[in-house]
């Protein structure tokens, strides 16, 4: 019968053989000698992660009704883009929801614009990023993020459904995101506008013609999109799939 060898348990984690550690965890707490890099671990990114969380979920837990604009953060003042985006913020606004974006320039800053001036809550999750582009003028209630997989959580778990103006990979990956969680029943009763028939239908006829047609997704599936150029068709089609 082989000994048995030491063993150490560390949480849920257990360590034999050379896994065994040399220190316990009090002796690193308390041990003031060495560097600084432990703060850049994976463990102690977990934390920062939870904390992300936590503020984020404090911040949002009070917020009603709302819904999640999506859109380019390049679409410039005089793009028609803008002020559809403005204008779909404040028709939300009036129907009782607080309007939700990435908190950027652009499709975002518009959406923003609408809610605020129309006295509604105008929301802002902004992200780190290596180019800062900081929060725009008209969020009233902001949030910034270190983390995308964070950040996107919030954007599904306080709104309503989704609408998408125009915009480049940030916007299609939000996109798709929802898509995902709606088709495989992660999300239910969660609307999806694609606002701009031009800019968005060769994407969806792609969807069925290919996609759907090699049996990639299933018949239906692409039904979760409702394509329009109209602002109060865009409002009325969500207010009655969310209702």
């Amino acid at each position: 019968m082989s000994p048995s060898r030491p063993s150490h348990h560390k949480g849920p984690v257990r360590l034999k053989g050379r896994q065994l550690p040399d220190t316990t965890t009090d002796q690193r707490l308390l041990d003031s000698r060495g560097d600084a890099d432990w703060v850049h671990t994976d463990p102690w990114r977990v934390l920062r992660i939870q904390a992300e969380f936590v503020e984020g979920f404090g911040a949002l837990a009070e917020l009603g009704p709302a819904v999640s604009v999506f859109g380019s953060a390049r679409t410039r003042p005089d793009d028609p883009m803008y002020a559809a985006a403005t204008d779909i913020a404040a028709k939300l606004c009036e129907a009782g929801y607080a309007v939700i974006t990435g908190g950027g320039p652009g499709a975002m800053e518009a959406a923003n614009k609408g809610a605020s001036e129309c006295g509604g809550v105008s929301v802002g999750l902004g992200i780190e990023l290596p180019h800062e582009q900081g929060m725009n003028e008209w969020v009233d209630l902001g949030v910034n993020f270190r983390y995308f997989f964070v950040r996107k959580t919030m954007f599904v778990k306080y709104a309503q459904g989704f609408i998408v103006l125009p915009g480049g990979f940030g916007t299609m990956d939000e996109l798709f995101e929802a898509l995902t969680l709606a088709q495989t029943g992660k999300v239910t009763s969660f609307p999806i506008v694609l606002f701009g028939s031009s800019y968005w239908g060769g994407l969806v006829d792609w969807l069925r013609a290919t996609m759907q047609t090699d049996g990639k997704i299933s018949p239906g599936d692409v039904d979760m999109l409702h394509v329009t150029d109209d602002v109060d068709e865009a409002i009325s089609y969500f207010v009655a799939k969310d209702r």
